[in-house]
Protein backbone atom coordinates (compact mmCIF):
# COMPACT_ATOMS: atom_id res chain seq x y z
CA UNK A 1 0.00 0.00 0.00
CA UNK A 2 1.08 3.24 -0.91
CA UNK A 3 1.43 6.15 1.72
CA UNK A 4 -1.18 8.73 0.18
CA UNK A 5 -3.48 10.13 2.37
CA UNK A 6 -6.88 11.47 1.94
CA UNK A 7 -8.29 14.85 3.02
CA UNK A 8 -10.90 16.47 4.33
CA UNK A 9 -11.77 19.71 2.57
CA UNK A 10 -10.53 21.51 5.65
CA UNK A 11 -7.29 20.40 5.19
CA UNK A 12 -7.02 20.29 1.53
CA UNK A 13 -3.22 21.56 1.22
CA UNK A 14 -2.21 19.42 4.65
CA UNK A 15 -0.98 15.67 4.49
CA UNK A 16 -2.77 14.21 7.77
CA UNK A 17 0.42 11.57 8.81
CA UNK A 18 -2.38 9.45 10.59
CA UNK A 19 -4.68 8.55 8.11
CA UNK A 20 -5.76 5.67 6.82
CA UNK A 21 -2.97 5.60 3.44
CA UNK A 22 -6.34 4.04 1.76
CA UNK A 23 -4.80 3.22 -1.86
CA UNK A 24 -2.64 0.57 -3.75
CA UNK A 25 -0.05 1.29 -6.38
CA UNK A 26 -0.28 -2.24 -7.75
CA UNK A 27 -1.91 -2.51 -10.63
CA UNK A 28 -1.94 -5.66 -13.37
CA UNK A 29 -0.58 -4.91 -17.02
CA UNK A 30 -2.83 -4.30 -20.12
CA UNK A 31 -2.87 -5.51 -23.36
CA UNK A 32 -1.58 -3.18 -25.90
CA UNK A 33 -4.08 -2.85 -28.64
CA UNK A 34 -2.59 -1.72 -32.37
CA UNK A 35 -6.19 -0.55 -32.97
CA UNK A 36 -7.84 1.25 -30.13
CA UNK A 37 -11.52 0.38 -31.21
CA UNK A 38 -10.88 -2.83 -29.76
CA UNK A 39 -11.74 -1.60 -26.11
CA UNK A 40 -14.24 -3.41 -24.35
CA UNK A 41 -17.80 -1.12 -25.10
CA UNK A 42 -17.95 -0.18 -21.61
CA UNK A 43 -14.60 1.70 -21.24
CA UNK A 44 -15.24 3.20 -24.74
CA UNK A 45 -18.45 4.34 -23.92
CA UNK A 46 -17.02 5.95 -20.78
CA UNK A 47 -14.24 7.16 -22.62
CA UNK A 48 -16.38 8.74 -25.11
CA UNK A 49 -18.54 10.99 -22.17
CA UNK A 50 -14.95 12.70 -21.81
CA UNK A 51 -14.28 13.84 -25.62
CA UNK A 52 -11.80 10.74 -25.95
CA UNK A 53 -13.80 8.66 -29.34
CA UNK A 54 -11.51 5.40 -29.42
CA UNK A 55 -13.03 5.09 -33.17
CA UNK A 56 -12.77 8.73 -34.51
CA UNK A 57 -10.18 9.33 -37.36
CA UNK A 58 -10.72 12.97 -36.99
CA UNK A 59 -7.90 12.85 -34.62
CA UNK A 60 -4.46 13.34 -35.53
CA UNK A 61 -3.41 11.62 -32.34
CA UNK A 62 -4.28 9.18 -29.48
CA UNK A 63 -3.37 8.47 -26.62
CA UNK A 64 -4.46 5.85 -24.30
CA UNK A 65 -3.69 5.15 -20.69
CA UNK A 66 -5.32 2.15 -18.34
CA UNK A 67 -3.92 2.16 -14.62
CA UNK A 68 -0.16 2.26 -15.13
CA UNK A 69 -0.24 0.75 -18.83
CA UNK A 70 -0.16 2.68 -22.48
CA UNK A 71 -2.66 0.71 -24.16
CA UNK A 72 -2.17 2.24 -27.22
CA UNK A 73 -1.08 5.27 -28.80
CA UNK A 74 -0.22 6.64 -32.68
CA UNK A 75 -0.44 9.93 -34.82
CA UNK A 76 -2.54 10.36 -38.52
CA UNK A 77 -0.19 13.63 -39.21
CA UNK A 78 3.18 13.98 -40.24
CA UNK A 79 5.20 16.03 -37.69
CA UNK A 80 3.29 15.43 -34.34
CA UNK A 81 4.54 12.55 -31.64
CA UNK A 82 2.63 11.22 -29.43
CA UNK A 83 3.89 8.36 -27.18
CA UNK A 84 4.35 7.40 -23.26
CA UNK A 85 7.06 9.36 -21.79
CA UNK A 86 8.62 6.04 -20.94
CA UNK A 87 9.36 5.86 -25.26
CA UNK A 88 10.43 9.25 -24.83
CA UNK A 89 12.84 9.87 -22.40
CA UNK A 90 14.05 6.07 -23.72
CA UNK A 91 14.27 7.48 -27.20
CA UNK A 92 14.92 11.50 -26.67
CA UNK A 93 17.73 11.91 -24.00
CA UNK A 94 16.71 15.97 -24.31
CA UNK A 95 13.76 15.36 -22.72
CA UNK A 96 14.74 14.67 -19.00
CA UNK A 97 15.71 18.44 -19.82
CA UNK A 98 11.95 19.45 -19.92
CA UNK A 99 11.23 16.89 -16.63
CA UNK A 100 10.35 19.29 -13.29
CA UNK A 101 11.73 22.16 -15.63
CA UNK A 102 8.22 24.37 -15.02
CA UNK A 103 7.63 22.35 -11.45
CA UNK A 104 9.24 22.23 -8.48
CA UNK A 105 8.84 18.46 -7.33
CA UNK A 106 9.22 19.81 -3.77
CA UNK A 107 6.74 22.54 -4.30
CA UNK A 108 4.28 20.06 -1.71
CA UNK A 109 3.55 16.62 -0.49
CA UNK A 110 1.81 15.35 -3.92
CA UNK A 111 4.26 16.59 -6.18
CA UNK A 112 7.20 14.91 -4.30
CA UNK A 113 4.94 11.70 -3.86
CA UNK A 114 4.51 12.00 -7.80
CA UNK A 115 7.87 12.33 -8.48
CA UNK A 116 9.20 9.15 -7.07
CA UNK A 117 6.37 7.20 -8.00
CA UNK A 118 4.88 8.07 -11.22
CA UNK A 119 4.36 5.50 -14.03
CA UNK A 120 4.00 6.45 -17.34
CA UNK A 121 2.45 9.60 -18.83
CA UNK A 122 1.83 11.05 -22.01
CA UNK A 123 4.12 12.86 -24.00
CA UNK A 124 3.11 15.24 -27.11
CA UNK A 125 4.92 17.13 -29.82
CA UNK A 126 4.40 19.44 -32.48
CA UNK A 127 7.43 20.03 -34.91
CA UNK A 128 7.97 23.54 -35.70
CA UNK A 129 5.86 24.93 -38.13
CA UNK A 130 3.26 21.90 -37.78
CA UNK A 131 0.02 22.59 -37.72
CA UNK A 132 -2.58 19.83 -36.03
CA UNK A 133 -5.40 19.41 -38.76
CA UNK A 134 -7.25 17.80 -36.12
CA UNK A 135 -6.78 17.37 -32.11
CA UNK A 136 -4.54 15.08 -30.64
CA UNK A 137 -6.57 13.06 -27.50
CA UNK A 138 -5.17 11.51 -24.62
CA UNK A 139 -7.45 9.71 -22.11
CA UNK A 140 -5.92 8.55 -18.46
CA UNK A 141 -8.15 6.38 -16.91
CA UNK A 142 -8.52 4.19 -13.77
CA UNK A 143 -10.28 0.51 -14.17
CA UNK A 144 -8.91 -0.65 -10.66
CA UNK A 145 -10.53 -0.09 -7.31
CA UNK A 146 -8.81 2.39 -5.07
CA UNK A 147 -5.24 2.61 -7.31
CA UNK A 148 -3.18 5.56 -6.83
CA UNK A 149 -2.62 6.67 -10.45
CA UNK A 150 0.61 8.60 -10.46
CA UNK A 151 1.66 10.17 -14.47
CA UNK A 152 3.64 12.84 -15.78
CA UNK A 153 2.91 14.76 -18.98
CA UNK A 154 5.28 16.51 -21.20
CA UNK A 155 3.67 18.62 -24.04
CA UNK A 156 5.68 20.66 -26.47
CA UNK A 157 4.50 23.41 -28.78
CA UNK A 158 7.59 24.13 -30.95
CA UNK A 159 7.92 27.39 -32.41
CA UNK A 160 5.53 28.49 -35.02
CA UNK A 161 3.34 25.68 -34.61
CA UNK A 162 -0.71 24.73 -33.79
CA UNK A 163 -2.03 22.16 -31.36
CA UNK A 164 -5.24 21.47 -30.08
CA UNK A 165 -5.28 18.56 -27.24
CA UNK A 166 -8.56 17.29 -25.73
CA UNK A 167 -7.77 15.18 -22.33
CA UNK A 168 -10.48 12.96 -20.88
CA UNK A 169 -9.80 11.49 -17.53
CA UNK A 170 -12.11 9.45 -16.48
CA UNK A 171 -12.75 5.49 -14.04
CA UNK A 172 -14.28 2.20 -14.83
CA UNK A 173 -17.99 1.49 -14.18
CA UNK A 174 -17.08 -0.78 -11.67
CA UNK A 175 -14.35 2.08 -9.77
CA UNK A 176 -15.46 3.84 -6.59
CA UNK A 177 -12.72 5.31 -5.43
CA UNK A 178 -8.87 6.16 -6.13
CA UNK A 179 -6.60 8.46 -6.69
CA UNK A 180 -5.50 10.51 -9.65
CA UNK A 181 -2.13 12.66 -9.05
CA UNK A 182 -1.66 13.68 -12.96
CA UNK A 183 2.13 15.89 -12.99
CA UNK A 184 1.38 18.16 -16.36
CA UNK A 185 4.46 20.45 -17.70
CA UNK A 186 3.69 22.60 -20.93
CA UNK A 187 6.30 24.49 -22.81
CA UNK A 188 5.03 26.78 -25.93
CA UNK A 189 7.65 28.03 -27.70
CA UNK A 190 7.68 30.91 -30.20
CA UNK A 191 4.55 31.73 -32.09
CA UNK A 192 2.95 28.77 -31.28
CA UNK A 193 -0.26 27.99 -30.32
CA UNK A 194 -2.00 25.19 -27.95
CA UNK A 195 -5.49 24.92 -26.58
CA UNK A 196 -5.72 22.01 -24.39
CA UNK A 197 -9.34 21.10 -23.40
CA UNK A 198 -9.39 19.07 -20.41
CA UNK A 199 -12.64 16.99 -19.33
CA UNK A 200 -13.01 15.08 -16.00
CA UNK A 201 -16.09 12.09 -15.46
CA UNK A 202 -14.40 10.23 -12.27
CA UNK A 203 -16.43 8.05 -9.40
CA UNK A 204 -17.81 9.89 -6.94
CA UNK A 205 -15.28 8.45 -4.31
CA UNK A 206 -12.37 9.61 -6.45
CA UNK A 207 -9.22 12.24 -5.36
CA UNK A 208 -8.17 13.98 -7.85
CA UNK A 209 -4.84 16.52 -7.90
CA UNK A 210 -3.67 17.58 -11.19
CA UNK A 211 -0.28 19.75 -10.87
CA UNK A 212 0.22 21.64 -13.60
CA UNK A 213 2.35 24.47 -14.96
CA UNK A 214 2.67 26.20 -18.31
CA UNK A 215 5.76 28.01 -19.99
CA UNK A 216 4.81 30.63 -23.19
CA UNK A 217 7.64 32.34 -24.86
CA UNK A 218 7.51 35.19 -27.03
CA UNK A 219 4.11 35.42 -28.97
CA UNK A 220 3.22 32.08 -27.85
CA UNK A 221 -0.67 31.60 -26.73
CA UNK A 222 -1.90 29.13 -24.47
CA UNK A 223 -5.60 28.54 -23.88
CA UNK A 224 -6.94 26.19 -21.34
CA UNK A 225 -10.15 24.65 -20.91
CA UNK A 226 -11.06 22.44 -17.83
CA UNK A 227 -14.51 20.76 -17.29
CA UNK A 228 -15.86 18.55 -14.52
CA UNK A 229 -19.64 18.15 -14.44
CA UNK A 230 -19.91 15.02 -12.45
CA UNK A 231 -19.12 13.90 -8.84
CA UNK A 232 -15.63 13.81 -7.47
CA UNK A 233 -15.15 13.60 -3.31
CA UNK A 234 -11.91 15.82 -3.95
CA UNK A 235 -10.86 17.78 -6.62
CA UNK A 236 -8.07 20.08 -6.07
CA UNK A 237 -5.58 21.99 -8.71
CA UNK A 238 -4.55 25.36 -8.94
CA UNK A 239 -2.28 25.32 -12.33
CA UNK A 240 -0.03 28.34 -12.72
CA UNK A 241 1.09 30.01 -16.51
CA UNK A 242 4.35 32.00 -16.78
CA UNK A 243 4.25 34.40 -19.80
CA UNK A 244 8.21 34.69 -19.88
CA UNK A 245 8.23 36.01 -23.84
CA UNK A 246 6.92 39.25 -24.88
CA UNK A 247 3.33 39.40 -26.46
CA UNK A 248 2.40 35.99 -24.76
CA UNK A 249 -1.19 35.07 -23.57
CA UNK A 250 -2.45 32.61 -21.30
CA UNK A 251 -6.35 32.66 -21.08
CA UNK A 252 -7.71 29.94 -18.76
CA UNK A 253 -11.99 29.12 -18.70
CA UNK A 254 -12.88 26.48 -16.10
CA UNK A 255 -16.51 24.96 -15.68
CA UNK A 256 -17.40 23.04 -12.31
CA UNK A 257 -20.49 21.34 -11.81
CA UNK A 258 -20.41 20.09 -7.53
CA UNK A 259 -22.87 17.85 -6.79
CA UNK A 260 -23.82 16.89 -3.09
CA UNK A 261 -21.19 14.90 -1.27
CA UNK A 262 -18.51 16.80 -3.86
CA UNK A 263 -15.99 19.08 -3.03
CA UNK A 264 -13.88 21.22 -5.35
CA UNK A 265 -10.62 23.70 -5.17
CA UNK A 266 -9.61 24.91 -8.09
CA UNK A 267 -8.15 27.87 -9.89
CA UNK A 268 -5.50 29.19 -11.96
CA UNK A 269 -2.65 31.73 -11.88
CA UNK A 270 -0.86 33.60 -14.48
CA UNK A 271 2.47 35.61 -14.18
CA UNK A 272 2.66 38.47 -16.37
CA UNK A 273 6.70 38.27 -16.35
CA UNK A 274 7.58 39.95 -19.72
CA UNK A 275 6.23 43.12 -21.88
CA UNK A 276 2.50 43.59 -23.59
CA UNK A 277 1.42 40.17 -22.07
CA UNK A 278 -1.98 39.51 -21.64
CA UNK A 279 -3.79 36.76 -19.72
CA UNK A 280 -8.08 36.05 -18.98
CA UNK A 281 -9.02 34.13 -16.33
CA UNK A 282 -12.85 32.77 -16.49
CA UNK A 283 -14.73 30.17 -14.38
CA UNK A 284 -18.13 29.36 -14.41
CA UNK A 285 -19.48 27.41 -11.00
CA UNK A 286 -22.21 25.30 -10.19
CA UNK A 287 -22.80 23.93 -7.12
CA UNK A 288 -26.18 21.45 -6.48
CA UNK A 289 -25.03 20.64 -2.99
CA UNK A 290 -20.98 20.59 -3.06
CA UNK A 291 -18.75 23.14 -1.79
CA UNK A 292 -16.54 25.04 -4.28
CA UNK A 293 -13.44 27.12 -3.59
CA UNK A 294 -12.89 29.39 -7.02
CA UNK A 295 -9.08 30.97 -6.99
CA UNK A 296 -7.51 33.40 -9.30
CA UNK A 297 -4.36 34.94 -9.13
CA UNK A 298 -2.52 37.63 -11.84
CA UNK A 299 0.65 39.13 -11.28
CA UNK A 300 2.12 41.85 -13.17
CA UNK A 301 6.06 41.84 -13.31
CA UNK A 302 5.90 44.16 -16.33
CA UNK A 303 4.43 47.54 -16.77
CA UNK A 304 2.02 47.93 -19.59
CA UNK A 305 0.53 43.88 -18.90
CA UNK A 306 -2.96 43.88 -19.05
CA UNK A 307 -5.07 40.80 -17.43
CA UNK A 308 -8.51 40.00 -15.78
CA UNK A 309 -9.93 37.80 -13.99
CA UNK A 310 -14.11 36.51 -13.86
CA UNK A 311 -15.50 34.40 -11.62
CA UNK A 312 -19.06 33.60 -11.41
CA UNK A 313 -20.88 31.25 -9.13
CA UNK A 314 -24.40 29.65 -9.07
CA UNK A 315 -26.21 28.10 -6.13
CA UNK A 316 -28.99 25.89 -6.88
CA UNK A 317 -29.08 24.48 -3.36
CA UNK A 318 -28.57 26.23 -0.01
CA UNK A 319 -26.67 23.15 1.02
CA UNK A 320 -23.65 23.96 -1.18
CA UNK A 321 -21.51 26.95 -1.00
CA UNK A 322 -19.00 28.79 -3.50
CA UNK A 323 -16.60 30.70 -2.28
CA UNK A 324 -14.36 32.91 -4.83
CA UNK A 325 -10.78 33.94 -4.05
CA UNK A 326 -9.87 36.36 -7.01
CA UNK A 327 -6.11 38.02 -5.98
CA UNK A 328 -4.30 40.60 -8.12
CA UNK A 329 -0.65 41.20 -7.65
CA UNK A 330 1.27 44.30 -9.30
CA UNK A 331 5.21 44.37 -8.56
CA UNK A 332 5.33 47.28 -11.26
CA UNK A 333 3.66 50.67 -11.81
CA UNK A 334 1.57 50.50 -14.67
CA UNK A 335 0.33 46.60 -14.50
CA UNK A 336 -3.39 46.65 -15.74
CA UNK A 337 -4.91 44.30 -13.63
CA UNK A 338 -8.60 43.83 -12.96
CA UNK A 339 -11.68 41.44 -11.68
CA UNK A 340 -15.05 40.91 -10.73
CA UNK A 341 -16.60 37.79 -8.52
CA UNK A 342 -20.13 37.12 -7.96
CA UNK A 343 -21.96 34.31 -6.69
CA UNK A 344 -25.73 34.08 -6.55
CA UNK A 345 -29.24 32.07 -6.78
CA UNK A 346 -31.13 31.71 -9.95
CA UNK A 347 -33.60 34.90 -9.51
CA UNK A 348 -37.71 34.25 -9.20
CA UNK A 349 -38.77 36.27 -12.34
CA UNK A 350 -36.33 34.73 -14.50
CA UNK A 351 -37.64 30.87 -14.38
CA UNK A 352 -41.95 32.76 -14.16
CA UNK A 353 -40.42 33.96 -17.67
CA UNK A 354 -39.76 30.41 -18.82
CA UNK A 355 -42.49 29.04 -17.04
CA UNK A 356 -44.83 31.36 -18.98
CA UNK A 357 -43.78 30.38 -21.79
CA UNK A 358 -44.38 26.77 -21.91
CA UNK A 359 -41.51 25.20 -19.60
CA UNK A 360 -41.65 23.72 -16.24
CA UNK A 361 -39.96 24.23 -13.29
CA UNK A 362 -37.11 21.78 -14.25
CA UNK A 363 -36.99 22.60 -17.61
CA UNK A 364 -36.85 26.22 -16.62
CA UNK A 365 -33.97 25.79 -14.38
CA UNK A 366 -31.80 23.69 -16.93
CA UNK A 367 -32.19 26.23 -19.29
CA UNK A 368 -30.96 28.96 -17.34
CA UNK A 369 -27.94 26.54 -16.32
CA UNK A 370 -26.75 25.68 -19.57
CA UNK A 371 -26.62 29.52 -20.32
CA UNK A 372 -24.53 30.14 -17.14
CA UNK A 373 -22.19 27.44 -18.26
CA UNK A 374 -21.76 28.62 -21.86
CA UNK A 375 -18.16 28.02 -23.23
CA UNK A 376 -18.51 28.93 -26.44
CA UNK A 377 -14.83 30.89 -26.30
CA UNK A 378 -13.30 33.33 -28.95
CA UNK A 379 -11.21 31.09 -30.96
CA UNK A 380 -11.89 27.48 -29.60
CA UNK A 381 -12.06 25.09 -32.80
CA UNK A 382 -15.25 23.77 -33.67
CA UNK A 383 -14.25 20.44 -32.91
CA UNK A 384 -13.21 20.80 -29.60
CA UNK A 385 -16.73 23.25 -28.98
CA UNK A 386 -19.01 19.77 -30.02
CA UNK A 387 -16.80 17.42 -27.46
CA UNK A 388 -17.99 20.02 -24.61
CA UNK A 389 -21.16 20.17 -25.66
CA UNK A 390 -21.32 16.25 -25.51
CA UNK A 391 -19.59 16.28 -21.96
CA UNK A 392 -22.79 18.83 -20.88
CA UNK A 393 -25.04 16.52 -22.05
CA UNK A 394 -23.70 12.97 -20.17
CA UNK A 395 -23.23 15.60 -17.20
CA UNK A 396 -27.22 15.30 -16.68
CA UNK A 397 -27.00 18.76 -16.29
CA UNK A 398 -30.63 19.24 -17.87
CA UNK A 399 -31.64 16.75 -15.33
CA UNK A 400 -31.04 19.37 -12.20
Amino acid sequence: MCAVYILGPERVGTVAKNSDPGYTTEAPEHTYLEDPAALPEEDRRRMLAVGVDAGDTRRSGTFLQMDHSVVHCGVRQEGLEVMGIDEALAGYPWVQDYVWRALDAAQDEFTAYAQDRSRSGYFIRALPGVKAVYPVQACLYLARERLAQCVHNIVIVEEGAELHIITGCASGQRVMSGLHLGVSEFYVKKNAHLTFTMIHNWAEEMEVRPRTAVIVEEGGVFLSNYICLSPVRLLQTNPVAYLRGEGAVARFNTVLVAPPGSFMDVGSQVFLAAERTRAELIARTVTTGGGIINRGLLVGEKAGVKAHLECRGLLLTSDGYIRAIPELEARVAGAELSHEAAVGKIAPEEIEYLMARGLDEDEATATIVRGFLNVRIEGLPEELERQIDRALEVSKVSAM
